[in-house]
């Protein structure tokens, strides 16, 4: 029976842990002090302000913000719905443009001058003009009946967001070593096979933090289709502020987003460094 091997940690080993344990203790210590003090130099400048008393009553009422806060939280709903429907329909745009514009094939030529045109175009032209194209432009034409602001609005997110997906997923699929394509062709892969078994999931594991980011910004984005009467949590907002004269209801609909913003950002954020700590290694990303 094989004898089990123990390693002593040695002296210097020990005091490199206690050095880096007292660092870290140090550095925590720091940042909750430089924390706190931050935030007590931001409560004495506003409590000082000879207009906080008014802003703090127009942008900060209890009261205001526990009648805005159900309301907002019904058009919140609607968000969501939205974000569900246009994150699917990004992944499915953004993706078959990246792939069209990766291909070499002769036939696929018109369709790379249309992706690219594409691509180019969208990236150009800032969300809210798309959302007013597309949410007055369709009803004008007259060919569908009557449309919901929100099938409209989530087209535009759509459409706006797929070009930049395309792009961050046609970057990661590029950047994936020619080594790899070449191994699997050796290995009898399909062009097909190689894309959907090799390079796809490499890439995507490349780009995973960039994809990550620009969820986080369609996110906030999606509550730009109150411009085109949806009520959402931001029209929700709007509505009760036209009753009140109060702005407290902005600041709910802000804090509603955060909350649904932060715990994708904190994934983002661990994923990142994991990714960056693999590197560091010499792992396989």
């Amino acid at each position: 029976m094989a004898e089990k091997i123990v390693y002593e940690v040695s002296d210097i080993e020990r005091d490199r842990e206690e050095y880096r344990r007292k660092e870290n203790l140090r550095s925590h210590l720091t940042s909750v002090v430089s924390s706190l003090l931050f935030v007590v130099i931001v409560v004495i400048v506003l409590k000082n302000s000879p207009g906080w008393p008014r802003v703090k009553e127009s942008f900060f009422s209890p009261e205001y913000f526990a009648q805005a806060w159900p309301q907002v939280l019904d058009g919140l709903w609607l968000n969501i719905r939205v974000l569900g429907v246009a994150l699917i329909g990004v992944a499915i745009l953004g993706t078959s443009l990246a792939l069209i514009r990766m291909t070499t094939s002769a036939v696929m030529f018109p369709l790379r001058v249309v992706a690219r045109f594409y691509t180019t175009i969208m990236r150009g032209i800032p969300m809210i003009v798309v959302l007013y194209l597309i949410g007055f432009g369709i009803p004008g034409l007259g060919l569908f009946g009557r449309i919901d602001k929100a099938v409209l609005g989530t087209i535009a997110v759509v459409m706006s967001y797929s070009a930049y997906i395309a792009e961050v997923l046609r970057a990661g699929f590029q950047d994936v070593h020619p080594s790899q394509r070449a191994s699997a062709r050796s290995l009898g892969l399909t062009q097909t096979q190689t894309m959907r078994l090799v390079i796809i999931p490499q890439g995507l594991r490349k780009v995973a933090p960039a994809l990550m980011n620009d969820f986080i910004a369609m996110q906030k984005d999606v509550g730009l289709i109150s411009t085109l009467g949806a009520v959402d949590a931001v029209r929700a907002a709007q509505i009760v502020v036209a009753m009140t004269y109060n702005f407290t209801p902005y600041i709910v609909a802000s804090l509603v987003f955060i909350l649904m913003s932060v715990p994708f950002i904190l994934l983002n954020d661990w994923y990142s460094e994991k990714l960056r700590k693999r590197e560091q290694t010499g792992g396989m990303v």
